[in-house]
């Protein structure tokens, strides 16, 4: 049957949260649950799923204002990459900032770093480090998915004037992930799927990487 997802496009920002579940063993990875935690909730319990991680692309207050609500629900283990802590640590300020109100945030459970592994099922994803729109920035990536944060959108890639961000790590971060299968279907942080083949084509990003 293969791995399958759902998504939810949450909160005022509408960031993606993807539920990615083993349709036998029911086990799940959610990521990026950025807020509107009962939205988020209930497709566990439609599905009856059993959250095995909580995965944070990077820590932007949109990714990650619902983390508190759901690891309290789940029990599941919070896993976040190492460089991003700074960034994970100062969400609340930044959700301040911009004029909204996280709960604050528990200590993650694992700290992540190239080529870790996770497991639902009988598949392995693995976690690329990806930096440039913010410094911990990750994909997760296996059984022909991408999930890329705010790294690569449908046609456009992430911002890099936030703290911690940088133009020549989104460059290079770009360009490893155009090397992947073209078939590979890319989940991003905000807006419709793609996939690794038609971003090659349609990316503006291409053009940037020429100068």
């Amino acid at each position: 049957m293969g791995i399958r997802y759902d998504f939810i496009a949450v909160g005022p920002l509408q960031a993606n949260c993807f539920i990615i579940y083993d349709p036998e063993t029911r086990e799940a990875i959610v990521v990026d649950p950025g807020d509107e935690p009962d939205r988020i909730i209930d497709t566990f319990d439609e599905k009856n799923l059993q959250v095995k991680y909580i995965i944070c692309s990077h820590a932007h207050f949109d990714h990650v204002g619902a983390v508190p609500e759901i690891k309290e629900y789940t029990k599941a283990p919070l896993l976040i990459h190492g460089d991003e802590m700074d960034i994970y640590n100062a969400a609340r300020d930044m959700a301040a900032f911009f004029g909204y109100d996280i709960s604050e945030l528990p200590s993650p459970d694992t700290i992540l770093k190239e080529g870790d592994e996770v497991r639902i099922g009988d598949t392995l994803f693995k976690i690329l480090h990806t930096p440039g729109h913010s410094p911990g920035g990750i994909c997760i990536y296996g059984n022909g998915l991408l999930v890329t944060g705010d790294t690569l959108f449908a046609g456009s890639v992430g911002r890099t004037d936030f703290r911690g961000g940088s133009m020549e790590k989104l460059k290079e971060s770009f360009k490893r992930l155009m090397s992947l299968p073209e078939e590979t279907v890319v989940l991003p942080g905000h807006g419709p799927t793609t996939t690794i083949g038609r971003e090659r084509k349609e990316n503006f990003f291409n053009e940037e990487l020429r100068y």
